[in-house]
C-alpha cells in the first residue's frame, strides 16, 4: 500500500513542483528585456534562416506558453507575448521552438521516433484512463484484469512518447542556446535567464514522464497482487 501511494503522490508533488518552477521562471524572466530589443518572432526567424530554414511559417495563437512547432504544417506557432515581446524569456522560448524547426529539417532521429508514435499516444491517451477505470471497477481479476492490461499496455505506449520527447526537448534548448549567442541576438552575460527559462519547462517534461510511469507501475503492482490472491 506504501508503494502504491508513493507512486501516485511523488509524481503530483513532482509535477506541481515542475509547474511552480517554469512559471516563477518565465515570469521573472519575461520582464527582463533584451539588450537588442529583438522580438520573438525575429529570434524564430534568424535562427531558422541560419539553418536555411525558409518554408516556416510562423503565427500568433492565443494563451500564455502556447508555443510549438507542428513539423506536419511546417508551422511555428508562438503565444502573443513571446511572438511580440524582446525579453530573455521570449527570446529563449521563441528560439527553442526554431530549434524544433532544425530538428525536423536535418531529420534529428529522436523527432522522427516521437512523430511516428503521435498516432498511438493520441489513441492510447483517450483509452488508458477508461480501460483503467472500467478494470478497477470490474475487479483485477478476470474480464476486470484483461481492461487493466490494456489500460497498462495504453500507459507503456504514453511513457514511450514522452521518454523519447525528452531528448527531442533538450536537444532543441541546446540548439537554442547555441544559436542566440553564435547569431549575437543575445550575449553571454544575458544567457542565464534563457538557461532558467527553458530548464525550467523542460523540467516539465520529465514530470509528465514520471507520473505516467508511476501510473503505469500502479496498474502493473495491481495485476500482479491479483496473481498472487488466485
Amino acid at each position: 500500500m506504501m508503494i502504491m501511494i508513493v507512486l501516485i503522490a511523488v509524481p503530483m508533488l513532482f509535477g506541481f513542483y515542475a509547474q511552480m518552477r517554469v512559471s516563477s521562471a518565465y515570469n521573472r524572466n519575461v520582464q527582463i528585456l533584451s539588450r537588442g530589443r529583438i522580438t520573438g518572432r525575429e529570434a524564430a526567424a534568424a535562427v531558422m534562416q541560419s539553418a536555411g530554414i525558409r518554408d516556416v511559417e510562423i503565427v500568433q495563437v492565443p494563451g500564455q506558453l502556447t508555443d510549438h512547432y507542428d513539423p506536419s504544417n511546417k508551422r511555428l506557432a508562438l503565444s502573443e507575448q513571446n511572438y511580440h515581446g524582446t525579453s530573455l524569456a521570449a527570446l529563449g522560448v521563441a528560439a527553442h521552438e526554431a530549434g524544433h524547426a532544425i530538428q525536423h529539417k536535418v531529420g534529428y532521429s529522436m523527432m522522427k521516433l516521437r512523430q511516428t508514435l503521435v498516432p498511438a499516444t493520441q489513441i492510447s491517451s483517450g483509452a488508458s484512463q477508461l480501460l483503467i477505470i472500467i478494470g478497477i471497477v470490474l475487479g483485477a481479476q478476470g474480464l476486470g484484469g484483461m481492461f487493466l492490461m490494456l489500460g497498462a499496455a495504453a500507459l507503456a505506449v504514453i511513457c514511450l512518447f514522452q521518454l523519447v520527447t525528452l531528448p527531442v526537448e533538450f536537444d532543441a534548448s541546446n540548439r537554442a542556446k547555441a544559436q542566440l549567442v553564435n547569431l549575437g541576438i543575445l550575449d553571454r552575460d544575458e544567457m542565464p535567464g534563457v538557461n532558467q527559462t527553458l530548464d525550467a519547462a523542460a523540467l516539465t517534461y520529465v514530470a509528465a514522464f514520471v507520473a505516467s510511469l508511476g501510473s503505469l507501475l500502479h496498474i502493473v503492482l495491481i495485476l500482479m497482487g491479483s496473481r498472487r490472491d488466485e
